[in-house]
């Protein structure tokens, strides 16, 4: 496990900056200390190496929380299409470079302007988007953030997670209890109002997301307390009638 501040020595990232990626649910610790300072472990900065590559991409924030977050999020193919981008990008600065001093030992005169031309870069990282969110959902969720501020935003990922502290209060309840139940309506509803259609089929994968993916699990536990994403995830399953 490395602290916030030897996570910020490692990757350069400001504390602030990491503050600020858990606040908006795109990268949660581990877990904490007893004092309440951040952890994080090797799947923490695998999930940072991927932030990191599509902001030298120049993703907002907002799309990359979206990418990490698809269930069916494939990081081998992501990252060959990053080294592709990071690629066309490096021989684009290097044709920029040798423009430039063509200019400087030509005095100016060329009316060369193909060194500026970005089309093919564009087009492929429209095409990479398009697989890294192509869904029915991704369209509806990017949509409906589109009409939210930052402010905005941020509001929605708190609520969201504060539906799951209150699975946590009830992690002493049968999992098929009405209250519990209830919970998992009222999760169900709130996807379907600020992000997408929450079917019952999308809310079964979601539960199972929950306990198998580490950053979903962690989020989850820190919200509700140790053992809520497998709680919230059975919860799910009954409600799901599995």
């Amino acid at each position: 496990m490395m602290t916030v501040k030897e996570v910020s020595g490692l990757t350069g990232v400001s504390i602030r900056t990491l503050q600020y990626y858990d606040k908006i649910g795109l990268l949660a610790p581990a877990d904490y200390t007893e004092s309440g300072y951040r952890l994080y472990d090797d799947t923490a900065l695998e999930r940072m190496q991927q932030i990191l590559l599509f902001r030298e991409l120049e993703f907002p924030l907002k799309e990359i929380r979206r990418i990490l977050s698809e269930p069916d999020f494939d990081r081998d193919k992501a990252l060959e299409q990053q080294i592709t981008l990071l690629t066309m990008k490096k021989e684009h600065l290097e044709q920029l470079i040798a423009f430039a001093r063509g200019i400087r030992l030509t005095g100016g005169k060329t009316m060369d302007f193909s060194a500026f031309d970005k089309r093919k870069i564009e087009a492929y990282a429209k095409q990479a988007k398009e697989q890294w969110g192509n869904t029915a959902a991704y369209e509806e969720s990017v949509q409906k953030a589109a009409g939210r501020n930052s402010k905005e935003e941020q509001a929605v990922m708190e609520n969201f997670m504060q539906i799951f502290a209150e699975f946590g209060k009830h992690k002493d309840a049968a999992p098929e209890s009405a209250a519990v139940q209830g919970l998992v309506k009222k999760l169900q509803d709130y996807i379907t109002e600020h992000f997408y259609q929450c079917s019952n089929e999308i809310l079964r994968g979601l539960g199972q997301m929950y306990t198998e993916n580490g950053e979903f699990t962690a989020n989850i536990d820190g919200a509700g307390g140790s053992g809520t994403a497998a709680f919230a995830a059975e919860a799910i399953r009954i409600y799901c009638g599995e």
